[in-house]
């Protein structure tokens, strides 16, 4: 396993796909809020969507490691403390900062400060782990990423305000990531990635549930076939997706594979662009994408003389 997640093109693959996975549930979302008929400034049942969508996925998770792997589920009493911490921090907090501030900033500016999760752990990788520190290829990775996501988004909706409960709530969700990505690195080695991804998502979606059910109004959600079905596929999404990350941070430095985050916003912008009406592909789109491959193979190119054996 260790030799298997640490070569090059095995980072590259399945960084990608979990990248392709995430990216995936922001058109997913979007159309599950017009089925579910949530207006914009329904917060509540925006955080509760978020609580059914992970606890499903928890369960889902679990039932992998069950019935397709046949491992048995076993939860050390020491490992309560580290999983229930984590769900908090990834799941609870992050997404419920996460919602409410993209509810109240305008789109570039949020797909622009979600990316500063990706910055805030490569630095603070930086600080902590001796083997994951900064160059000059790795910055330039960054700045050809962040410079390709800012492209992406350009012209949509800039503009200079900040409000504490928009653009603030969403430099905490982006720092409460890079904490949670640090602590996976932390308490990875001693518990299964399956365990851990879906006890997390279990842990975390119970407050989110709570706080949603709090507010919820009406009779709550609009569940048809077609709604439940897009439920389903983003319990998956973030249950495949969690659980291949955590096998990557489990094996490799965090601001190594933390860079490849910068593909979410391309590949939300991608889908969206062929699954959402109005979405359509531009020349920003393709020459952000460009970029952000571009900071991918310098990234690359870093890790080669990183690893180049000494004389």
């Amino acid at each position: 396993m260790d030799n298997f997640f640490t070569k090059k093109h095995n980072i590259l693959i399945i960084a990608l796909i979990c990248t392709a996975l995430w990216g995936s549930a922001f058109p997913v979302v979007k159309i599950g809020y017009e089925l579910l008929q949530i207006k914009p400034a329904d917060i509540y049942s925006k955080i509760y969507f978020a609580g059914l969508r992970f606890f499903i996925a928890s369960i889902m998770v679990l039932l992998i490691q069950k019935i397709v792997l046949k491992e048995r589920i076993h939860v050390n009493r020491s490992n309560l403390k580290p999983i229930i911490i984590l769900g908090l921090l990834q799941t609870s907090l992050q997404y419920f900062f996460f919602y409410i501030g993209v509810a109240n900033t305008s789109g570039i500016k949020s797909a622009i400060l979600q990316s500063g999760s990706t910055f805030f752990t490569v630095i603070a990788a930086h600080f902590i782990y001796a083997e994951d520190k900064l160059n000059f290829n790795r910055v330039l990775s960054l700045i050809l990423g962040f410079s390709g996501v800012v492209l992406v988004n350009l012209g949509k909706d800039l503009d200079l305000s900040f409000k504490f409960v928009g653009e603030g709530f969403l430099i905490i969700s982006a720092l409460l990531s890079t904490v949670a990505t640090i602590y996976v690195k932390s308490i990875s080695s001693n518990i299964n990635p399956f365990l851990l991804s879906g006890g997390q998502m279990f842990s975390g979606s119970l407050l989110l549930l709570i706080i949603g059910k709090f507010g919820l109004r009406g009779n709550g959600l609009n569940f048809n076939t077609a709604s439940f079905s897009l439920l389903l596929y983003a319990a998956f999404i973030s249950a495949a997706a969690f659980t291949l990350w955590y096998m990557l941070l489990k094996y490799n430095p965090p601001g190594k594979v933390s860079v490849y985050r910068l593909f979410i916003p391309i590949f939300g912008s991608i889908f969206s662009a062929m699954f959402i009406k109005g979405e359509q592909f531009t020349l920003n789109l393709i020459i952000g994408l460009i970029l952000v491959v571009l900071g991918i193979f310098a990234l690359n190119m870093d890790n080669r003389i990183g690893t180049k054996p000494k004389k």
